[in-house]
């Protein structure tokens, strides 16, 4: 199935959540709800949007993260702020962390193939294929073990495309499986205060998206900043 590239941009998605809590509460549900989650930094915001209105798993499922150490360095982070966020102990947020296979996401990609896709700028068609990848396998374990809603951290980066993102969910969602949670999480200043509790836990935050290539083109951009500024 192929997922639009870019989709109607002025469709409020946080909005569409706030209804959504809201509808919640006032029918006294707690449903199940699995979160894809890249790092502890996007999950600490979306934690705290989320916790007290699901029964929540963090999905951990990112085999585009490059290299092997960053990918374990993400991870380890996210396993040791959990304990210490008030939220998730109150709450009993679980972590289950799917297997990590590199070749996973250069073969959704194709990458290497369409190597033009090497270089391209965040927001782009490889950045989609990825957001499908994860989002697919995030769908595929909600449903094979039963939640009732699904939804990703990813939103919650200002360098994503939030309705490419919550466009891929509403395919996605089956009619028998589970709901797709439309979200925009960086909106009512949802970054900043990822920031902030950052900056209060003392969380890593990466210089980059995660795959090799936006590690590169990251360090080019870096390089070129340089020059310029000698």
């Amino acid at each position: 199935m192929c997922y639009p590239l870019s989709v109607e941009k002025k469709i409020n998605y946080q909005k569409i959540l706030e209804k959504t809590l809201d509808e919640l509460s006032q029918k006294n549900l707690t449903p199940s709800l699995l979160l894809h989650a890249c790092c502890a930094p996007c999950s600490s915001h979306t934690l705290e949007c989320l916790a007290s209105h699901f029964k929540i798993t963090i999905f951990y499922y990112n085999p585009n993260i490059y290299p092997p150490s960053e990918y374990n360095r993400r991870l380890d982070e996210l396993k040791a702020f959990l304990p210490s966020f008030p939220l998730a102990s109150q709450y009993n947020i679980k972590l289950q962390e799917a297997p990590y296979i590199p070749e996973e996401f250069y073969t959704a990609t194709n990458a290497r193939i369409e190597k033009e896709l090497q270089t391209e700028a965040e927001r782009g068609e490889r950045c989609r294929r990825c957001y499908t990848l994860r989002m697919k396998k995030a769908y595929q374990y909600a449903k094979e073990n039963d939640f009732e809603y699904f939804t990703t951290t990813l939103s919650i980066s200002p360098h994503k495309d939030s309705a490419m993102i919550n466009a891929i969910g509403q395919h996605l969602e089956g009619t028998e499986g589970p709901k797709f949670l439309f979200s925009d999480f960086k909106k009512n200043n949802g970054y900043l205060r990822s920031l902030e509790l950052s900056k209060e836990y003392n969380l890593y935050r990466q210089d980059y998206c995660g795959c090799v290539y936006s590690k590169q083109n990251t360090e080019n951009e870096r390089k070129q900043k340089e020059w310029n500024n000698l």
